[in-house]
């Protein structure tokens, strides 16, 4: 292949035009793959080896034994098109069969763009990665606690003998992305160290983001929470993962024969949601409304995770009031509201009975301002007596429960292939994150995504407007820190 694709250069371009059997382009910047016929982005497996090669060749002279490859062709699929340079590529007049003449689009300055703003190059097959970089580099906690300095990179090498350190590498994105350099940044270090650390995910094939988003906490954690002290009354680790996500879900299990209730507690990062399937599919396009019926909306997701659920007769819990088994109604509520909220929307589902998986391409409304206090145990509890006035024992009150969007990763595609992209909201402007392409997008764009995990971050109580600093002004955290705002990035 001889033909590249440039900013300086439409030699590609014309090749399309006048040649035979020269559709396909290489992105030299990037490292990707275009075809003019398909108009779109496509892979290749052995491109894709090729590309992460090179990408890794000097981060050591470790073998990659461990990295399982695949011969797999992987095609991904992309419902909502390219937000590229390539994509402002359109045909003027003639049909099918790659007639027509070509009109090269203008690129979009991204001068005015935010700081911290900036892509990330495709390694191959690392959409999943990229996608979920986006959303934790702009999540206020985490960008405050790594652009303040609190992970010292040198202090970690010289006194930890591990030879990986996810903290550390995302230490060095943080810093090259908020460097005010534009061109995309290839994040094959953190790539290299997670295959490492999570040997059992490592290959060239696309993984899940939202197990992408727990293996990366989870390995955060293991080395953030050695350095940290711990609570040694309620044993809270006071890493910055749990500082950010870390909420509490109370689970309340009623006898149905004495109504003796038994709670138990349980740390969560995150919380997974069902589809309600009692209600039907609309057009995305429609505004969403609280009295529409039918609506799928993230609000029903969450009513239906804290809707009383009666268990089956084969699920007999033993009562302690009864001395034996009887059936019960269980029901989750929020005991404690992270700073950070992430919802995972339920999107692929696998059938024990049917032996297949599939995925849900409903279209899932979803607010920019969401208001949990429905959600939280004191309403779930006082509902549950008739909405009477009582105390209740650690009242939420005293935390906000109003939350803001500020990141969505959204998928398209099919279950075997498909495409991650990461929507990001600052200064009340959204934009796209589409690997290393960034452009700017409408609200509409957004709320007609699929989106598989949405991201909000808790707003004071009082003393702030929402505005250019909305998302910013935090509550300390557990450990007694200040989140503070950082000028220009949110």
């Amino acid at each position: 292949m001889s033909c590249s694709l440039s900013s300086e250069s439409n030699h590609a371009l014309l090749h399309t035009k006048t040649q035979i059997g020269h559709e396909i382009a290489v992105d030299i910047e990037r490292s990707e793959l275009y075809c003019f016929a398909c108009d779109d982005q496509v892979y290749d497996p052995d491109f894709d080896r090729a590309v992460m090669l090179e990408k890794i060749v000097g981060l050591g002279n470790e073998n990659l034994e461990g990295i399982r490859s695949s011969n797999k062709r992987k095609r991904l699929g992309f419902e909502g098109g390219l937000s590229s340079d390539f994509k402002n590529l359109k045909r003027v007049g003639g049909g099918g069969g790659g007639g027509g003449e070509w009109d090269h689009g203008r690129r979009l300055s991204k001068s005015c763009f935010p700081v911290g703003l900036r892509g990330l190059n495709n390694l191959g097959n690392t959409c999943f990665m990229n996608s979920v970089l986006q959303a934790l580099l702009h999540a206020p906690p985490v960008r405050n606690y790594f652009l303040s300095g609190r992970h010292d990179r040198d202090s970690c090498r010289k006194n930890s003998s591990d030879r990986f350190c996810l903290s550390c590498d995302i230490d060095v994105i943080f810093s090259a992305v908020f460097s005010g350099d534009r061109a995309p940044y290839s994040p094959a270090q953190f790539l290299y160290s997670w295959w490492r650390l999570s040997e059992n995910l490592a290959c060239y094939e696309q993984q899940d983001a939202h197990e992408f988003f727990m293996s990366v906490l989870d390995r955060i954690h293991e080395k953030e929470g050695k350095t940290r002290n711990t609570n040694k009354d309620n044993g809270e680790c006071h890493c910055v993962v749990h500082r950010a996500f870390s909420g509490l879900l109370r689970s309340d299990v009623t006898c149905t024969t004495c109504g003796y209730t038994s709670t138990t507690y349980d740390p969560c990062v995150d919380i997974s949601l069902d589809f309600n399937t009692n209600i039907d599919h609309i057009s995305p396009n429609k505004p969403q409304k609280s009295t529409d019926l039918g609506v799928s909306t993230l609000t029903s997701c969450l009513d239906l995770f804290t809707r009383p659920e009666k268990l089956g007769s084969d699920q007999k819990l033993y009562c302690q009031n009864c001395k034996e088994r009887h059936e019960s109604v269980k029901q989750m509520s929020i005991k404690r509201l992270p700073l950070v909220l992430c919802l995972h929307v339920k999107r692929f589902e696998h059938s024990l009975v049917r032996k297949a998986s599939r995925k849900i391409d409903r279209h899932l409304q979803f607010p920019f301002s969401l208001d949990m206090t429905p959600y939280v145990s004191s309403s779930i509890v006082r509902k549950r007596f008739g909405n009477r006035i009582f105390a209740f024992e650690g009242d939420e009150a005293e935390f906000s429960t109003n939350f803001e969007v500020f990141a969505v990763i959204t998928h398209s595609g099919m279950l075997e292939s498909g495409h991650y992209m990461t929507y990001l909201r600052l200064n009340e402007q959204w934009y796209k994150c589409d690997d290393a392409w960034i452009t700017e997008v409408d609200d509409e764009v957004v709320r007609a995504s699929q989106i598989y995990l949405v991201f909000y971050v808790q707003k004071p109580n009082s003393g702030h407007k929402s505005g250019e600093d909305g998302g910013c002004h935090l509550r300390s955290s557990p450990s007694g820190d200040t989140f503070v705002s950082i000028a220009g990035c949110c």
